[in-house]
């Protein structure tokens, strides 16, 4: 039962982190800042992901 939880809480921090990646994409930041974003989110998810929502772009 442990794989199964695991798995599926795997499965939604994915696309936690993927629906920031779009927000960030989808922002009126600029282009620079996105490609900085999401390079974050990505190398590093769980601290970018706290970075990101407190100062992240808005919009």
């Amino acid at each position: 039962m442990g794989i199964e939880v695991g798995g599926l809480l795997g499965l939604i921090w994915l696309i936690i982190v993927i629906w920031a990646i779009v927000k960030v994409a989808k922002s009126a930041a600029g282009g620079l800042a996105k490609l900085l974003w999401i390079l974050v989110l990505l190398f590093f998810p769980l601290i970018g992901l706290i970075v990101w929502l407190l100062f992240g772009p808005k919009g």
